[in-house]
């Protein structure tokens, strides 16, 4: 759930500073930066008493947020199984066979190189060691 709080976030913060058309243009009211701080405390503020002010709401509110939690929970577990059927290897579902591992199946992948495949990669001829220069005192 927090995830989601800080994806829209996030989003909303992105699409505010995206740029927009000159067209689009809002009317120039000037704001302070100092106004809106105050104002953006004051909301923080009052959004700290809310469940002071009303505690069935809050209740209520925390029931639906912990429900949603486990609906979303739920939603990626489904999609997490569905793109791994999907995405996964096909081997992987016809290995166990009822609990039986069928062991053709599971070296299938192995040794699969060619001879071309094991030869080293070449390298160039070995320089012989420098040989320190001699200082002239």
């Amino acid at each position: 759930m927090f995830f989601l709080l800080r994806m829209a976030f996030w989003l909303g913060l992105v699409l505010i500073l995206l740029p927009g058309s000159s067209s689009e243009r809002a009317p120039a009211n000037t704001v302070a930066a100092s106004d809106a701080i105050s104002a953006a405390s004051a909301t923080v503020g009052d959004l700290r008493q809310f469940c002071a002010r009303q505690p069935d709401a809050c209740t209520i509110g925390s029931q639906v947020a912990t429900e949603l939690g486990y609906r979303a929970q739920a939603g990626a577990k489904t999609l997490y199984e569905f793109l791994s059927e999907a995405l996964g290897p096909k081997q992987a579902s016809s290995i166990v066979n009822g609990g039986k591992s069928n062991p053709f199946l599971e070296n299938a992948s192995q040794n699969t190189l060619a001879p071309t495949d094991l030869v080293p990669a070449w390298r160039g001829p070995v320089a012989p060691p420098r040989k320190p220069a001699k200082h002239s005192a």
